[in-house]
């Protein structure tokens, strides 16, 4: 590919690489079927058009296009202008609305019913529940307007105290008081045993599931077509050269063995397309086309162990008390430490050495566990007391055996004997 083709166009290299993929139908790119996308766009017409109330599940791993599945449906359900009229839209996240108190509030402010509410008290969640719903009830005739409510990782909020929240909108979706549909988004396959019975006997059971059944060659021709240009690309000559070149590397051998790594440790459409993100980023005018190199250090950045790397930045001393704790866990089989302990096991390295480049006063040593701890190498054990002092409170080290040699292998100018103490079966 020749650099005088992106220029002549007058057209940057960005402007051609952000359209890259842009020609893709989801449904190819992500696991769901037309089937589930048109049995999911049937149950929301049903509540959105005709004031039926129901409720699903969408199940399976991190994605496989359980969002997206949902996206398009609402895409296409809003394309009906009663729909789009009428249609209120709720949406909840399990990690955002930790408790049942707080998802209320964000249930009134989506539904923009904040001055309906004011300084009202409610006697329990259900008659605040009712209380929004009602006033949802338009002025012409008295059916309530359609409301859909989408709780992401919902498997969180059955951990909600008494499941409440869930109750109650399965309870509404029953009991037809008001056309509503629940979708809950979730990747546990054992969500529904998370349920109390009276929670599950009014859910309808209806789950969605999204398998991952994507092979290797699928995998392949998926990262081709993510990386092509689109057919209506302004400049046809680049587009050519550009598609060609990605064809090439896709057959390169080494590119292959990349990929199936890639693959063998998750198939997930958005760590593919974090991959490919890396490798366009270090395309330029300069120079025009991906080679099998750019893949090779995308690759290598995003299997970068985060841990590992923040190793290299640490002081010999926050070294040597890692290296200490190592063979703490290694003697007690990973039970939990204080820094007096290590503290100890540091001395008795300093004691088999004749110089003193390692002798450090006490308020240093606990000023570097501190820091260890800030950087969440080390934490506190669960239910350890606040009140223990800091020299006793017991701690885990976040660290395993292989990051800690890795990290001393790649650390700039590590003592040998401190290398030598690290590999030494005991302290």
């Amino acid at each position: 590919m020749s650099k005088r083709t992106a220029k002549d166009a007058h057209l940057p290299v960005g402007e051609c690489v952000t359209q890259v993929g842009i020609n893709q139908d989801l449904s190819s790119v992500y696991n769901f079927s037309d089937a589930q996308e048109l049995h999911l766009l049937e149950l929301l017409k049903r509540t959105a058009i005709h004031g039926e109330s129901n409720s699903v599940l969408i199940v399976g791993p991190r994605g496989a296009g359980k969002t997206m599945l949902l996206k398009c449906v609402l895409r296409d359900l809003l394309e009906d202008k009663e729909a789009q009229k009428s249609l209120l839209q709720v949406h909840l996240n399990g990690l955002l609305q930790t408790d049942d108190r707080i998802a209320l509030k964000e249930i009134t402010r989506q539904l923009h019913l904040e001055n309906v509410v004011g300084d009202k008290v409610f006697g329990s969640f259900a008659e605040n529940l009712g209380f929004l719903l009602e006033a949802l009830k338009k002025g012409d005739r008295s059916s309530s307007r359609p409301v859909l409510f989408i709780l992401d990782e919902f498997d969180l909020f059955a951990h909600h105290k008494n499941q409440t929240l869930l109750y109650n909108l399965f309870d509404v979706s029953q009991s037809a008081q008001a056309p509503i549909a629940v979708v809950g988004i979730t990747c546990r396959l054992d969500v529904l045993e998370l349920l109390e019975k009276r929670v599950k006997s009014r859910f309808s059971h209806r789950q969605i599931h999204l398998l991952s059944s994507l092979t290797f060659t699928q995998y392949l021709e998926r990262v081709r077509t993510q990386l092509s240009l689109p057919d209506g690309f302004p400049d046809s000559r680049f587009a050519q050269d550009w598609n060609d070149g990605v064809k090439t590397l896709c057959g390169d051998k080494s590119v292959e063995e990349v990929l199936q790594r890639h693959y063998n440790s998750s198939k997930d459409v958005r760590s593919l397309h974090m991959l490919l993100m890396l490798c366009l980023s270090r395309v330029s005018v300069a120079k025009p086309a991906i080679k099998p190199a750019d893949l090779l250090e995308a690759s290598r950045l995003c299997f970068a162990d985060a841990k590992a790397n923040m190793l290299h930045g640490l002081s010999i001393l926050e070294l040597c008390l890692i290296i200490a704790m190592k063979h703490l866990n290694d003697v007690y089989e990973g039970e939990p430490f204080n820094h007096q302990m290590v503290h100890n096991e540091f001395k008795k390295f300093l004691q088999r050495k004749s110089n003193s480049m390692y002798n450090f006063e006490q308020p240093v040593i606990l000023k570097a566990f501190e820091h260890l701890q800030q950087l969440e190498l080390i934490r506190p054990v669960d239910g350890s007391s606040a009140k223990t002092q800091r020299e006793y409170q017991l701690m885990r080290l976040m660290l395993d055996h292989s990051q800690i040699m890795e990290a001393l292998q790649k650390y700039p100018q590590c003592p040998t004997d401190v290398k030598q103490w690290a590999m030494s079966a005991f302290g």
